[in-house]
């Protein structure tokens, strides 16, 4: 196998440490959390006061002004050991970076601390019952009513949902200029208004809190509008690219995990007298299984890597998401089948990963939207 070489010393050393904590603080009661339908709350100050949330953000906000490879250290963890009900990377790397890049002094020194530190959990409320991947096609306005904007709309499968303090809202200021039309806000919990629906029961992922959201007349101060009016479609193509690269991070671990589970299922289960990877057919699966797997892993460090650099283009992100989640998918399908009839019981790790996974060719924008990205910068 082809050996990492993106990670320092200090990056491994911190790799340790988040999986003792998660061993410790998330794999025992992360089956309570699957039939709750959320994490436990406290989860979010343990992994603060642990340095693993936004530890990017510079130190001026609290943060350790570290590089992104410590997010991928964290993500890398939480999917190796299944734990797909923890929202971190999309608090860490998705919402704070918004924040990071687009809001005012004030905003920032008021709310990046405490995402930090895991006071505030955050989400971002971009799709809706009529709009997905199509985000010029959100309904959810924003209309300025003096120092203030009133927003209107509904959201829905959003992350964190029900959990979150702090939401960045994806609306429109102007709806008769399309993209152009659209902004971010935040928006705090608590708000009048301000409605967080039930908490949805998906497939896979039960222990991701992913719930509707609903605004009626909300008011926020106009000093909570992210960068400027009519940017927020430009804002989100620029921010897209790491948040599709932290999926396929994650895809690719999760493939990586389900392979060495199957490694250690098929020499343990026997079948017509010996261990069922004696079989050849079992065999050649696996080996197939690995050398895609070590292929995705030399590509997604590459990706890191130009990320990095300020380099990882917009179609390059486009094909790490969709490749590695249908990978992953591939990968997680074949593991199943080795395991036969126990492949398919809860109990089993990775039963739950094959129902987990596959919602990731869908989020962060479909696969077949992916594709049309590349195609478009070829």
């Amino acid at each position: 196998m082809i050996p990492r070489t993106l990670f320092s010393s200090e990056h491994e050393l911190f790799r340790e440490s988040v999986r003792t904590f998660l061993e410790k603080h998330a794999v025992p009661f992360h089956g309570q959390w699957e039939k709750q339908g959320y994490i436990d709350r406290n989860l979010w100050n343990q992994a603060g006061e642990a340095g693993m949330l936004c530890s990017h953000l510079p130190e001026e906000y609290g943060g350790l002004g570290a590089d992104f490879l410590y997010s991928a250290v964290v993500i890398e963890e939480v999917s190796r050991l299944g734990l797909t009900g923890i929202g971190f990377s999309l608090h860490s790397d998705i919402v704070a970076p918004y924040i990071l890049h687009y809001g005012s002094e004030a905003l920032k020194h008021k709310y990046l601390p405490k995402l930090i530190s895991g006071e505030m959990v955050t989400a971002i409320a971009m799709t809706e019952p009529g709009a997905g991947s199509d985000l010029q096609g959100v309904k959810t306005t924003a209309v300025l009513d003096g120092d203030e904007y009133v927003i209107n709309g509904s959201k829905t499968f959003i992350t964190n949902g029900y959990l979150a303090d702090l939401v960045i809202v994806v609306a429109k200021t102007d709806p008769k200029a399309g993209a152009k039309g659209t902004s971010l806000f935040l928006v705090e919990a608590g708000t009048p208004g301000f409605d967080k629906g039930k908490r949805l029961e998906k497939v896979g992922m039960k222990a991701q809190d992913t719930s509707e959201l609903f605004f009626q007349d909300v008011r926020v101060p106009k000093e909570n509008l992210l960068g400027q009016a009519g940017m927020g479609f430009a804002y989100l193509m620029q921010e897209l690219p790491q948040e599709r690269l932290t999926v396929a991070i994650g895809a690719l671990s999760s493939a990586e995990a389900a392979l060495q589970w199957t490694l250690d299922y098929t020499r343990e289960r026997k079948a017509f007298g010996k261990a069922i990877a004696d079989f050849q057919n079992t065999r050649f699966k696996l080996a197939e299984m690995a050398t895609e797997i070590q292929i995705g892993r030399v590509f997604v460090d590459k990706c890191m890597a130009l990320h990095l650099e300020g380099k990882l283009d917009v179609p390059t992100a486009a094909m790490a998401k969709y490749w590695t989640t249908d990978l992953q998918c591939k990968v997680l399908d074949e593991c199943v089948q080795l395991h036969g009839g126990y492949g398919f019981m809860w109990e089993y790790p990775i039963a739950r990963a094959w129902a987990d996974a596959r919602v990731q060719r869908i989020y962060a924008g479909t696969n077949e939207i992916m594709k049309e990205i590349i195609a478009r910068a070829l």
